[in-house]
């Protein structure tokens, strides 16, 4: 396998992480206004993910980063083609990290209020652009012939695209159901469960209909593979939900997120960024790449530096491994 090849591998391993770890981080906040009947019920559903949102949004630093130094020119035009996209993903992100941290510092219900709105966007909204975002990835944007996109933001938002975002939305926020059946006791466990049902039933029709577009207009054999994997996990998760196997349905929606996510790399490769305006002008694995001496010097530093940041994110949750309840909220505590 060529260099180039090996990190087109690892970026998508990075972003499959990103998708499995913040995916359900974003589906607890978006469960915000239907779980939480009061502040303490709010205060359990954030404890859920309070001790882990931030490493795993460290995932897409890394994917990032590695984008920038093995694939520079898909780097390049992705981020300046995407860039109003991107910005209002950022202002969610960091609007997120500021509500985690000053939601307890105000006494108001108003204060906390508001502050629980902003997760709820914060985690819907980039969900949402995610999906918009790597479905005009897959299926190609215009490019001019130096690699520079000539389109805006409305250009992404064609019907493949929204239903790419409408796609990580619904999946996420299933995803992050599940996570809160599994963290936690009592009855706000019983209203996930149930809420995840409901929610199930319009995930699989909206991301079926997306992969199975994404699957006829780029067919390969691991895609369809990959494709199948993700749909049986996708209806397995929900019937080990209906049967209270909270482990079960957690471990089967992450299999989801790993073969759908993967079906789109599938769908990408040999290319990184194809051009709808000529296909000559597209992006691929060969003229986007870092040159061999780059590529040699950061497998190495990948292969010493990604067992022990496996190994930290695995302690972290063995660590923080105990389900949530009202009872571990003090009374009077924000």
């Amino acid at each position: 396998m060529a260099l180039n090849e090996l990190w087109f591998l690892i970026v998508g391993f990075l972003f499959i992480g990103y998708f499995v770890l913040d995916g359900f981080d974003f589906g607890v906040g978006m469960a915000l206004p239907f779980l939480g009947k009061d502040d303490t019920d709010r205060r359990v559903l954030i404890n859920t993910i309070g001790p882990v949102w931030d490493l795993n949004e460290t995932w897409v630093i890394v994917a990032g980063a590695s984008l920038f130094a093995s694939f520079p020119e898909w780097y390049a035009s992705l981020f300046s083609g995407f860039y109003l996209a991107l910005l209002l993903l950022l202002a969610a992100l960091i609007a997120r990290g500021v509500a985690f941290e000053y939601r307890g510092k105000g006494d108001t219900a108003k204060w906390r209020n508001t502050f629980d709105w902003m997760i709820v966007v914060g985690s819907a909204l980039p969900s949402l652009l995610w999906g918009v975002a790597f479905a005009n990835i897959v299926n190609g944007v215009p490019l001019n012939a130096h690699h520079v996109y000539t389109g805006n933001l409305f250009t992404l938002l064609n019907p493949y695209g929204l239903l790419g975002g409408l796609t990580t939305l619904s999946v996420f926020f299933l995803h992050g159901l599940f996570f809160i059946v599994l963290k936690t006791e009592g009855e706000i466990r019983d209203r996930a469960r149930t809420l995840a049902k409901k929610v199930g039933y319009v995930a699989t029709v909206i991301a079926a209909s997306f992969l199975l577009w994404t699957l006829f207009a780029h067919l390969s054999l691991i895609g369809a593979v990959l494709t199948v994997v993700a749909a049986l996990a996708l209806i397995a998760a929900q019937a080990a939900n209906f049967a209270k196997k909270d482990g079960v349905a957690f471990a089967l929606m992450v299999v989801t997120i790993i073969g759908a996510v993967g079906a789109l790399f599938a769908a990408l490769y040999p290319n990184v960024l194809p051009s709808t305006t000529n296909a000559a002008y597209g992006l691929t694995i060969q003229n986007a790449s870092s040159s061999q001496y780059t590529l040699t010097v950061m497998t190495w530093v990948a292969g010493i530096m990604m067992p022990l940041v496996l190994a930290y994110q695995a302690w972290t949750y063995w660590v923080f491994r105990k389900r949530v309840s009202r009872k571990n909220i003090p009374a009077g505590s924000h």
